[in-house]
């Protein structure tokens, strides 16, 4: 066991709190990574606020790059000194779910997650969770090994880590969850890091028209650059503006902000035979309210993604691959990074809404 800082969740709606805490020794199965970037991800946020409930105290933070420190007896695939990302969902790898190519609908998550003792605890004892099995706003974490993914040395880390979560999450709704043809129109409604990275495998997908739609105009600016070929703000009347623009609805909407609102208009803006696709985390007990003939009448579908729905390890490799080719933009997302002790700051700036990807360095 050795004692590490972590940035703690000890009660919704505080600060988070910088503290001492020890971290157990790895499982056979289970890495201790040296953590060295984490991105601010607005899921962390939702936990932090309340409005998706969790255990606590706790450490969150997942979106997570570093350094391998020590392995269990039984990994064979890693070693210390290797640089890491995480892939964020742990797999069986033999159950129905992960046999099909969907490692993000593991069944046995919950059994693999399961270890005899607290991976975090107090100096006193006391057990600390960790937000999905990660608890990455802390300088040392322990992960299973097929829940990490090797980076390739001219990957810097403090890009990295938009890999784990945000990339993967965009460019897998686009590619994985909902299947985007070439030559196909898109709508993204939220423009942050989820929508930037969206708006990115749209592009990569060979989509012929991209509307990129945001409260903000700087993000919507940024959108361009990323590949959107229109812009819409969302305080317009959003389904109308798009439909002056394109002269009809679009074959494929995804929404990256996780409410009943845009949940609704990402399903009005579709032509009609076309998917909706949610992939923003909406806050606990949210319900969809929606009008049954546009699927009777219009066979317009609505699916969801979660985490890029498809083989998490394997598409991050081959995201960093991308980056190397400079086709998948990282660098341009991260508006900023900075020290472990400017966390709280950090997340103050992203309910701003005028970034798009806040960096933690926790090295500093």
């Amino acid at each position: 066991m050795i004692e590490t800082q972590a940035a703690v969740l000890n009660a919704v709606n505080e600060p988070l709190d910088l503290a001492t805490i020890q971290v157990d020794e790895p499982e056979p199965l289970e890495v201790r990574v040296a953590v060295s970037h984490v991105g601010l991800c607005h899921s962390d946020l939702h936990y932090m606020t309340g409005t998706v409930p969790t255990d606590l105290p706790v450490v969150v933070g997942h979106e997570v790059a570093g350094v391998v420190e020590a392995v269990g007896r039984s990994v064979t695939g890693l070693r210390p000194g290797d640089r890491v990302v995480g892939a964020l969902t742990p797999s069986c790898g033999r159950c129905t779910n992960c046999e099909a190519g969907r490692s993000t609908q593991c069944q046995r998550v919950a059994e693999i997650r399961r270890r005899p003792r607290p991976a975090f605890q107090h100096p006193d004892g006391r057990p600390i969770e960790r937000l999905g099995d990660v608890g990455a706003f802390s300088q040392h974490t322990l992960m299973r090994e097929n829940a990490l993914v090797k980076l390739p040395d001219d990957v810097p880390l403090h890009v990295g880590c938009l890999l784990s979560c945000c990339i993967i999450t965009g460019v897998g709704a686009v590619f994985r969850g909902a299947r985007v043809r070439p030559g196909s129109t898109v709508a993204v409604i939220g423009c942050g890091g989820v929508g930037s990275a969206t708006i990115q495998g749209a592009r990569l997908a060979g989509a012929s028209a991209i509307v990129a739609v945001d409260l903000d105009e700087e993000r919507l600016e940024a959108a361009r650059g990323y590949g959107a070929t229109h812009v819409v703000n969302g305080s317009d009347d959003v389904v109308a503006e798009i439909h002056r623009q394109l002269g009809e609805g679009v074959d494929y909407a995804f929404e990256a902000v996780g409410s009943a609102r845009t949940a609704a208009t990402a399903l009005a803006a579709l032509r009609p035979s076309g998917t909706a696709c949610l992939v923003g985390i909406a806050p606990g007990g949210t319900e969809l309210s929606l009008p049954a003939s546009d699927f009777f009448f219009e066979e317009k579908r609505l699916i969801g993604s979660y985490l890029g729905s498809g083989q998490a390890r394997q598409d991050v490799a081959q995201l960093a691959r991308l980056y190397q080719q400079g086709r998948l933009l990282l660098d341009e997302m991260v508006t900023k990074v900075i020290g472990f002790g400017e966390i709280n700051e950090g997340f103050e700036a992203m309910r701003s809404g005028d970034v798009t990807r806040i960096v933690l360095d926790l090295r500093s």
